[in-house]
């Protein structure tokens, strides 16, 4: 063989060399296919992959935050209202996700809009507005178990915004102004509930011992005379002053 002819081979060589070497980032498995038919996953690092034999596919297992586009949901009490979320996901198994299913991405967005449509049309408007978390955590599960078979891991499913009609926004303003009235009533009624209570309290102590009405009068004199000088007339009760006029003989 002429050195022309063996530099053409070390070149040929180098060149089938180079195309089957590739490198996997730590967060990328390889899903190679050999011949048509499912050979291996190869993990992260470099890796040699037959040229025209092996073909690998890079699949990566890094968290993914998908959108889900505002939905039309009719309540179970037949409510209109329009939601998006969010799902969090990530390929816990490679062969599965791209072996079963064609385009996972597209197979799991599709099954998280429908799914929010199924959850929220069994439940009412309060407990779409009040349990969202509760809510969060059975769409959750609901669509852990129906993509486990494409191996992907549903982590966690997010409602986002739920916009209300305008007229079901001013019911709701009024029912919670009824609501903060009827509370403002209720604390308004309990206080003088109390405060008659503590009054029955207080006669039944003056009648039991009257001199605590004697004690009370001369506590409000002391408190007003530090106050800014004023004249004030304070009645006094008869059995404070009835000493008094017994011994000048105005009262017998």
């Amino acid at each position: 063989m002429s050195i022309g002819g063996f530099a053409g081979v070390l070149i040929f060589l180098a060149m089938v060399l180079a195309s089957s070497l590739r490198v996997l980032k730590e967060y990328e498995r390889g899903v190679v296919l050999r011949l048509g038919k499912f050979h291996m996953v190869k993990q992260a690092g470099l890796r040699i992959v037959w040229p025209f034999i092996d073909h690998m596919y890079k699949l990566s297992l890094r968290l993914v935050a998908l959108d889900i586009p505002t939905q039309d949901i009719i309540t179970k009490d037949n409510v209109s209202v329009k939601v998006n979320a969010v799902v969090y996901f990530r390929v816990v198994d490679p062969e599965k996700a791209f072996i079963q299913v064609e385009d996972f991405f597209y197979a799991t967005g599709q099954l998280s809009q429908t799914s929010l449509r199924a959850i929220l049309g069994q439940v009412e408007l309060d407990t779409l507005l009040s349990e969202r978390d509760q809510i969060n955590s059975e769409l959750q599960s609901l669509l852990d178990r129906r993509t486990d078979p494409w191996g992907i891991k549903v982590s966690n499913v997010e409602i986002k915004h739920v916009d209300l009609p305008s007229e079901m926004q001013r019911a709701m303003a009024k029912q919670a102004e009824a609501e903060r009235e009827r509370r403002a009533k209720i604390i308004n009624s309990q206080g003088e509930f109390q405060a008659a209570q503590k009054l029955a309290e207080a006669a039944e102590i003056i009648e039991k011992r009257p001199a605590a009405l004697t004690l009370r009068y001369l506590q409000t004199i002391r408190e007003m005379s530090s106050e800014s000088t004023t004249n004030v007339i304070i009645p006094l009760p008869m059995d404070f002053i009835e000493p008094f006029m017994r011994g000048t003989g105005l009262r017998k």
